[in-house]
Formats: C-alpha cells, sequence, structure tokens
C-alpha cells in the first residue's frame, strides 16, 4: 500500500520545513529519492504526488519538501501566499534547506542508504551545486534546469533592484505581482563562484540525466545543452514536444501523469535502475 508521512525541520534562518515521504508500506527497505522543487514551486505543485506515487510504486522512498522561504506557507500549503518570507530568499537559504533535509535522511535511514537527488528548474540549479559537492548523492536528475541562477532575472534590472530594494515577477498562473527583496542579488554576487552552477556542473562525478523539454519557454534548450557540454559523461535526454513541467498544470485534477511527464518518469527510472 502506498502512503505518505509528513515530517518537519528547522530550516534557513529557523523557519519550517514542511515535507512529505511517499512509500510502498509492504517494502520498507529501498533506496531514496529527493525532489527539489524550482522557483515559484512547491511540493504539492501540479502533478508532484502522482509522480511521488511512481516511483513509491516502483521501489523507492520518494521525498519532497518545500523550502522555508517558498512562500508556501503551513496555513495554506496549496499556493505561494506569503509574500514576505518569498521575498527575503536567497540561494544560500535554498542550499542550506537543501543540506538539512539530506542532514534527515542520514539521521532517519543511516549513512549507507542510497539517495538520489531529482532537482526541477531553479531545484536543479541547487542539485547540481549539492552533487558536485556532497558525497551522500548516488545519481542525479535535473529536470528543466538552469544554468544560472542570474537567469531568472533580467541584467537591466539589478540597478532597480539595487536603487529600490526590490524588484517583482509576474506570477503567470495568477498574475500576482510577487516581490523579491535585493538580498537575493546580493547574495548571488557574494558567493559568484560558489554558486556558478556551470562550474559545478563540470565536478559531476556520479551518474547525471539532463531531461529537458525542446518547447519549454522558461528556461529554453540551450541551458540544457549548456550543462550537458560541461559534463561529458551527462547524458542528454530530449523531450519532444514537452513545455517546463511536461504538460502538468496548478492545479492539476487528472488522476494519471500527463503523457510526457509519464515519459519522463519512466526514462528516469530505467535509469535510476541501471547499475
Amino acid at each position: 500500500m502506498i502512503t505518505q508521512n509528513e515530517f518537519s525541520l528547522s530550516g534557513a534562518d529557523g523557519k519550517l520545513i514542511i515535507g512529505d515521504i511517499t512509500f510502498d508500506s509492504k517494502n520498507q527497505n529501498t533506496p531514496i529519492i529527493l525532489f527539489v522543487h524550482g522557483f515559484k514551486g512547491f511540493k504539492d505543485w501540479g502533478a508532484h504526488n502522482l509522480v511521488a506515487r511512481y516511483f513509491a510504486s516502483n521501489g523507492y522512498k520518494y521525498i519532497k519538501f518545500n523550502l522555508s522561504h517558498s512562500g508556501v506557507s503551513v496555513d495554506n500549503p496549496k499556493d505561494v501566499t506569503d509574500m514576505e518570507t518569498f521575498a527575503s530568499n536567497t540561494v544560500s537559504k535554498e542550499l542550506f534547506d537543501v543540506n538539512a533535509v539530506l542532514d534527515f535522511i542520514e539521521k532517519a535511514y543511516g549513512k549507507d542508504t542510497q539517495v538520489n537527488l531529482i532537482g526541477h528548474s531553479r531545484g536543479g540549479g541547487l542539485a547540481i551545486i549539492e552533487a558536485a559537492n556532497d558525497l551522500r548523492i548516488n545519481k542525479l536528475i535535473t529536470w528543466s534546469a538552469i544554468s544560472s541562477f542570474n537567469s531568472l532575472w533580467k541584467k537591466e534590472q539589478e540597478t532597480e533592484w539595487k536603487k529600490n530594494g526590490k524588484i517583482f515577477v509576474a506570477n503567470a498562473r495568477t498574475k500576482e505581482q510577487m516581490p523579491l527583496n535585493v538580498t537575493l542579488l546580493e547574495d548571488f554576487e557574494e558567493n559568484a563562484k560558489t554558486f556558478d552552477i556551470l562550474n559545478a556542473s563540470k565536478r559531476i562525478n556520479i551518474p547525471w540525466i539532463i531531461v529537458q523539454g525542446d518547447d519549454d519557454v522558461n528556461v529554453p534548450f540551450e541551458h540544457a545543452q549548456k550543462l550537458a557540454d560541461k559534463n561529458p559523461n551527462s547524458r542528454l535526454l530530449k523531450i519532444e514536444g514537452a513545455n517546463h513541467v511536461y504538460g502538468a498544470t496548478q492545479p492539476f485534477e487528472g488522476e494519471t501523469l500527463p503523457p510526457l511527464l509519464f515519459k519522463v518518469c519512466e526514462k528516469c527510472l530505467m535509469f535510476l535502475g541501471e547499475e
């Protein structure tokens, strides 16, 4: 039987990380997949729970969580509504959270448990940085991953950002203007070398599959190509006709995975099963 248990941890700046573990209760001793969501995303977005059930049904514990500064509150877990917390997010805080969850996994399941990392979009960038520096990761999967954190804003916005202390980004679904404090830019500039995704890509020495749709307007295919070019041992998988979220929507009303996302999951399951 597929079961889902929740957990909570202290994340960056003491903010709460809320997560869940989806697994087959008849098969407890299984490898782990840890999923890291992207910018403006969260653990229950779209078809994420169906993805979790898919991998749990195929022999994995699937762990996903809300980054502590995602702007998703405990009271409203289905949307980004805490704009003050969202605005104060930084890459450093997100990497702190990813490490906190990896520490939790190690403590709960032991050092010998196999941990595979999936990162989507900006979460893909985080996953690459983590996998380049953390020996606990067994295999890496990126979905629609960015190749640079500053691709999420326009260079010409930076002057206004420093002058006014914040900029706004649109939520394409709700049309809401979402604030970003200048601390995000300052953190990126102060840690530019550490946060260099392409440089980190060179140092990935575990199996890595780069999944990318060729109809992605949010993160164009060239990002995936840049990542693959930096690491000749990686595998680039183009999904024909796929957008940034492989056909998922928020909210997602279907009871089965969208066809393109199902294809992605199938390919990733094969990859994870390889020796």
